[in-house]
């Protein structure tokens, strides 16, 4: 039988790369969780920023998050003050003050072209009531006229609020999730509705690298 994989993950070497870039023997174990929870409170705590990716590297003394995002100013705040507090928390709330750590800000090119962006767009109409089927076009036109080859949507729960939930896809142009060499970015998540979650999975194609 046939199993579905996180299209970016089966892809690093080819057209992605790692998140986490860093090596460890022992502590290993624990330095995965660490990132974990790092990328989950950064997550939580800069919503509505479009965050696209968290990346993180470490060296013997500190360690060094790059966060691509949407809205660089919301993050960086004030003369940097954002980034100033950001740094604060984790160190307090995460690290426990046993490390340096360093946050630089990178700005997404195109946020029509990130998969994340777009999921993020998504979620938050989907939370104000907005139909889904319209969040669904308005999303693909965003996609499409920004330069993407293709792009597909799924949204499945209680959609529009309906007793039985039911899965409904969107898709224009071509996705080809069988092609390695496929420049497919990816984001999944879910809306929180007062009548239950609202599972959401973006794909873009960008087109083939060719390396």
């Amino acid at each position: 039988m046939g199993s579905k994989v996180n299209p970016k993950i089966i892809r690093i070497g080819q057209t992605q790369s790692w998140t986490s870039r860093w090596f460890a023997k022992k502590n290993y174990a624990d330095f995965v969780k660490e990132d974990i929870t790092i990328r989950k409170f950064i997550t939580n705590k800069l919503k509505n920023s479009g965050i696209e990716k968290i990346e993180i590297e470490r060296s013997a003394n500190d360690i060094v998050i790059i966060i691509t995002c949407a809205k660089p100013g919301i993050i960086i705040g004030r003369g940097g003050a954002g980034i100033d507090e950001l740094r604060k928390k984790i160190v307090e709330k995460v690290l426990g003050n046993k490390q340096g750590i360093k946050i630089n800000i990178l700005e997404v090119e195109n946020p029509n072209l990130s998969a994340a962006v777009i999921l993020e767009s998504l979620i938050m109409d989907i939370e104000k009531r907005i139909p889904f089927r319209r969040v669904m076009k308005q999303g693909i036109d965003r996609v499409m006229k920004a330069g993407a080859k293709g792009v597909k949507i799924i949204m499945a729960g209680r959609l529009n609020g309906v007793e039985i939930a039911r899965t409904e896809t969107l898709t224009e142009g071509k996705v080809p999730l069988h092609t390695f060499r496929a420049n497919i970015d990816y984001a999944r998540s879910a809306a929180k509705t007062t009548y239950g979650a609202i599972g959401v999975k973006v794909w873009i194609y960008k087109g083939e690298v060719f390396k």
